[in-house]
């Protein structure tokens, strides 16, 4: 199966908009960073990998764990950050050595969309503070 990118850019900005909800995955009713990422699968390939499970705002900080960044390298193909393009899923981490606890997906060679606590899905500039931060880069199935 290929998947064309401005596919999934024009499904990943059909999001914007949509409220954030924790745990949420429904385009135009609510969703987190995870949400969105597990919406646009679903709508691409008809059914999420795995199901994230329950999880709490601070599950990164709790656990310790690499799950997102897990996830990516699981269900996803790394790419380099030089040799990111629209489509792409980003993984970043908000603070230093901190976990990787939030995700994006990139709609533009300047420009990603992502849900965000306390304003809607948005797309909004790949700014440098954002690109220091991320901690992975991977590509859907079938993306060439």
């Amino acid at each position: 199966m290929s998947i064309d990118r401005k596919q999934i850019v024009a499904l990943t900005r059909g999001w914007i908009g949509t409220p954030y909800h924790h745990r949420a995955s429904l385009r135009g009713a609510g969703c987190d960073c995870i949400g969105l990422i597990a919406g646009v699968w679903r709508e691409l390939y008809g059914s999420e990998p795995q199901s994230p499970g329950a999880y709490t705002g601070d599950w990164a900080e709790a656990t310790g764990n690499e799950a997102l960044l897990e996830a990516g390298h699981r269900h996803l193909r790394p790419v380099a950050v030089e040799g990111m393009q629209p489509g792409d899923v980003l993984i970043f981490r908000l603070r230093g050595n901190a976990v990787a606890k939030h995700a994006a997906i990139v709609v533009s060679a300047t420009h990603m969309v992502h849900a965000q606590e306390g304003v809607p899905v948005s797309e909004i500039a790949l700014s440098g503070w954002w690109r220091r931060r991320i901690a992975g880069v991977f590509a859907l199935p079938g993306t060439e």
